[in-house]
């Protein structure tokens, strides 16, 4: 009887992280870090205002999701931080944040559409 609880709680957890693999997650992460450097970009770098909210519109959308599908918050927010510290204070990539942009919104059910909506609760 122990057995099957074990297999069907292993069956769970595994359920609950199906919607983002590894190499997803290192992914979005480091999108994360991409997105605030974008947002946090080093003083006398030209930016467009937009990008900047597109930036961590779309970081919050990253999280929620990562939490939606059941990534502990702590997990996530581990994972993000180390990510945040490898690009702080880098200049921005225009072609790298757009990579970004497209890996979001194949990864995240309705992404493009979820990031406008944050991108609209902003003001």
């Amino acid at each position: 009887m122990k057995k099957i609880i074990l297999l069907l709680s292993f069956f769970i957890f595994t359920s609950a992280n199906a919607g983002m693999s590894n190499n997803d997650k290192a992914k979005a992460w480091d999108c994360v870090g991409i997105y605030m450097a974008n947002y946090f970009l080093p003083p006398g770098e030209e930016f467009e205002y937009g990008m900047k909210e597109k930036s961590i519109s779309t970081a919050k959308v990253l999280k929620a999701y990562a939490l939606e599908i059941g990534i502990p918050e702590k997990d996530w927010d581990d994972g993000a931080n180390k990510a945040v510290d490898k690009h702080y204070g880098s200049k921005y990539d225009k072609a790298e944040t757009e990579k970004c942009h497209s890996f979001v919104e194949a990864l995240v059910p309705n992404g493009a559409e979820r990031v406008k909506k944050v991108v609209q609760t902003l003001y």
